[in-house]
């Protein structure tokens, strides 16, 4: 399995917020299905000083890097305008053991 970060950072339009807020529960049936799948390492919303939802970070893994790009494409933060800037690297989850 090929394992992907997904840093992303929300517009900051006005209406950002609650463009996030109407596709929320798509974008988490979606990391929910992936879990199921497999997909799905961790994620999370990045916030600001206040608590404030201001972007997200993603580790999944796939396969291949075109299952990814086909995820990616149909994500609903992606479909829905919620992120703005994103970046998108290969990642490989380190290998903890605890001696503990």
């Amino acid at each position: 399995m090929i394992q992907f970060v997904i840093e992303a950072l929300d517009h900051t339009d006005a209406e950002g917020l609650s463009r996030r807020m109407a596709v929320r529960e798509k974008h988490l049936a979606g990391a929910a299905a992936l879990k199921h799948s497999g997909n799905y390492i961790l994620g999370g919303a990045k916030l600001d000083d206040e608590g404030k939802m201001i972007g997200s970070t993603m580790v999944l893994q796939f396969e291949t890097e075109a299952d990814f790009k086909a995820y990616f494409a149909e994500e609903p933060y992606i479909k829905g305008n919620v992120w703005g800037k994103t970046d998108v690297y290969k990642f490989r989850v380190a290998n903890v053991v605890s001696n503990g």
